[in-house]
């Protein structure tokens, strides 16, 4: 899956200068644009934090606890949220500053 994606992003990239070519192909040809991907199977989906936790940590903006309830009708203030690991560790990803993809299944979230 990794080497069809490769060929896919750099069929896009055409460097008609030699150098530059050649640094372009040896950047696509080494692991930092392309980690080991990370395939976890779990119907079950396990549990993460809730969204009070987050904002407590810092991690989340306090306005979230407002936005992220579930609710059962517009007019009321519905229940509070916990997340699941994946999506925990999305957010744990996406603080590290480094490129990250999630995939999950339907309706996990």
């Amino acid at each position: 899956m990794v080497d069809e994606y490769r060929q896919y992003v750099s069929g896009f990239v055409a460097v008609k200068e030699r150098r530059a070519r050649e640094f372009v192909q040896t950047y696509f040809s080494g692991d930092r644009l392309w980690p080991e991907p990370l395939v976890q199977l779990n119907p079950a989906f396990e549990a993460g934090r809730w969204v009070a936790e987050l904002i407590k940590d810092g991690v989340l903006h306090p306005e979230c606890e407002t936005i992220f309830r579930r609710r059962e009708s517009p007019n009321t203030a519905g229940k509070p949220i916990r997340l699941h690991r994946h999506q925990d560790d999305a957010i744990a990803a996406s603080q590290t500053g480094k490129s990250y993809v999630l995939t999950t299944g339907t309706g996990s979230g």
